[in-house]
């Protein structure tokens, strides 16, 4: 996941400081840069708040499209909408949650939190999804309703 290099690129592209991101995020700087430096992976919440800032989509930010933003776009994540959306991903690929948890290298009460809109899917697990299946971070989080598919 280059997901670190393209924050790093929108942010150099739009003259911006990481000073200046990690006060738009509330954070301290040291964190931000983690996440440039892939140290750590920025949380889906404030990747959300980086996307808002910019006013692009998180698809764009994965670099899964070339397409700045979606029409209709919604500002917030509804984590119920993400459960229910992960949950007919799953079923339309014929996964079960065993199954899914396993290609993510995770336990399967993990899958159930995040369908059961409980816990937010984490930004990694929602990337190696939608890489691997050609599937909208932006659909499944609920901030569009088209493309469900990547293009």
């Amino acid at each position: 996941m280059n997901l670190g290099i393209n924050i790093r690129n929108l942010r150099e592209a739009n003259s911006k400081t990481m000073e200046e991101l990690a006060n738009v995020l509330n954070i301290a700087k040291i964190t931000y840069n983690h996440y440039e430096t892939q140290e750590k992976i920025i949380p889906l919440t404030r990747l959300n708040e980086l996307a808002n800032y910019f006013n692009i989509s998180i698809d764009y930010i994965f670099g899964f499209t070339s397409k700045e933003k979606y029409n209709n776009y919604n500002k917030e994540i509804n984590k119920k909408l993400v459960g229910t959306r992960l949950k007919e991903f799953r079923k339309g690929n014929n996964l079960t949650q065993t199954k899914l948890a396993d290609i993510l290298n995770t336990v399967h009460p993990t899958i159930t939190n995040y369908e059961n809109g409980k816990n937010l899917i984490s930004t990694a697990f929602l990337y190696t999804i939608c890489k691997k299946y050609n599937i909208s971070a932006d659909y499944l989080l609920g901030k569009t309703n088209n493309p469900q598919n990547l293009s």
